[in-house]
């Protein structure tokens, strides 16, 4: 955990046998030794759980996140853009410090940013997307952050009858942002398939979209869109929650005021 803030961390020598952790409790307290280990079972399996976990064991993002997501924590501001990004997410239901996170990860707030596949801007929306939602390279930067937030308005209606959750859909909306939505519903299949819950992120879609890089999985005859890098989908959406719960923890909710 250690080197994920300290990189000059030698973790490979191993300087004694493996030693497991554990919580002890009196002798005589059974049930409460039994309520801690159905605790313990039930955590495991949550998002919250996956949430820390990789934050502090398999992201080694995590000591810059901290570092340097922030625009000014001593004004409460993520970005120079808040006013529009509080403003058009409040118009798709979303908090807004969850469409800073996002729009981070995709620009780090730079709308003139490009990508080598040719999206641009602070949403990063690939040419064919913008044109569709009335934008250009040179839009400004509120029009960006419309145009984007209506293509996660398009892609909320795509999965509605899917994940009827909205919560839970917000992590296909994330997903499906990043790789396309023919690839989410693929997952959606196979999980559907191998008797996977389609309708749960973690530990169910999530794990057949990473197997869409393994031709057994991609060449099944009901996949639609073939082969798809599910670790770096996979790797993004963990990022933009986690992110969003640096910003929850840092940035009081303060929506934009009606006029």
């Amino acid at each position: 955990m250690n080197q994920t803030y300290y990189p000059n961390l030698d973790v490979q020598t191993a300087v004694s046998f493996p030693q497991n952790l554990a919580w002890a409790v009196n002798a005589q307290a059974d049930e409460l030794r039994k309520e801690i280990n159905n605790w313990l079972t039930e955590y495991r399996k949550s998002t919250r759980y996956a949430v820390i976990y990789n934050k502090y064991f398999k992201n080694r993002r995590s000591a810059s996140i901290v570092k340097s997501d922030f625009f000014t924590l001593s004004s409460g501001k993520i970005s120079q853009y808040d006013e529009y990004i509080k403003e058009y997410s409040r118009e798709i239901g979303w908090d807004w410090r969850l469409l800073a996170s996002l729009i981070y990860q995709e620009s780090r707030f730079d709308p003139k940013a490009r990508s080598w596949a040719g999206a641009f801007g602070l949403m990063q929306l690939m040419p064919s997307t913008a044109r569709r939602f009335g934008i250009t390279t040179s839009s400004p930067a509120a029009a960006q952050i419309r145009a984007g937030t209506q293509f996660i308005q398009w892609l909320d209606r795509r999965f509605d009858d899917a994940v009827p959750d909205p919560e839970e859909r917000i992590k296909f909306i994330l997903a499906a942002y990043n790789v396309g939505p023919g690839h989410i519903f693929d997952a959606i299949t196979l999980a559907e398939k191998h008797g996977a819950d389609p309708a749960v992120w973690h530990d169910n879609v999530e794990t057949f979209l990473l197997r869409k890089s393994d031709p057994k999985y991609y060449r099944d005859p009901d996949v639609k869109y073939g082969y798809a890098r599910g670790r770096e989908t996979y790797n993004y959406v963990t990022q933009v929650l986690e992110r969003y719960e640096h910003y929850k923890n840092l940035i009081e909710d303060q929506p934009l005021e009606d006029s």
